[in-house]
C-alpha cells in the first residue's frame, strides 16, 4: 500500500464526512469530490472503489 494512496483515501473520507449531510448543491458537490478522492486512493492501493450509496454499509465488496 502506498503512502500517497492512504493519504488520498483518508483526505477523501474526511471531506465526504464533512459535507455529506449538507443540503446545498455546493455541499453535495464537495461530498462527491471527497468520495472521488477516496476511491482514487483506494484504486492506487489495489482496493476496489466504494460504489454503494453513502451510509448504506455497502463497501464495494
Amino acid at each position: 500500500m502506498s503512502v500517497e494512496g492512504k493519504i488520498k483515501e483518508a483526505a477523501g473520507y474526511v471531506k465526504e464526512e464533512a459535507h455529506e449531510h449538507g443540503k446545498t448543491p455546493e455541499s453535495q458537490q464537495k461530498a462527491q469530490e471527497g468520495r472521488d478522492l477516496r476511491n482514487e486512493g483506494r484504486i492506487e492501493d489495489g482496493k476496489p472503489p466504494k460504489t454503494g450509496a453513502p451510509g448504506s454499509g455497502d463497501h464495494g465488496k
